[in-house]
């Protein structure tokens, strides 16, 4: 019954240590999904396929008056 400063020492050291990897693993994952959301729409603009250009409109000659 004396060592129970130990046990809750050890007990908290491991929770830390498990708070901070979960910490660490959510961290990176939503760096992951932040770059993979930019992957998406740079493939996205790349596979679309290319908008026609409206027709340039005839040149009017102005120098006939």
């Amino acid at each position: 019954m004396d060592h129970f400063g130990f046990l809750f020492a050890a007990y908290s050291a491991i929770f830390a240590a498990i708070f901070l990897y979960v910490a660490f693993i959510w961290n990176r994952q939503s760096r992951l999904e932040g770059e993979l959301r930019a992957l998406e729409s740079k493939l996205a603009a790349l596979t679309a396929p290319p908008q026609a250009d409206p027709q340039p409109e005839p040149p009017s000659d102005v120098s006939q008056t």
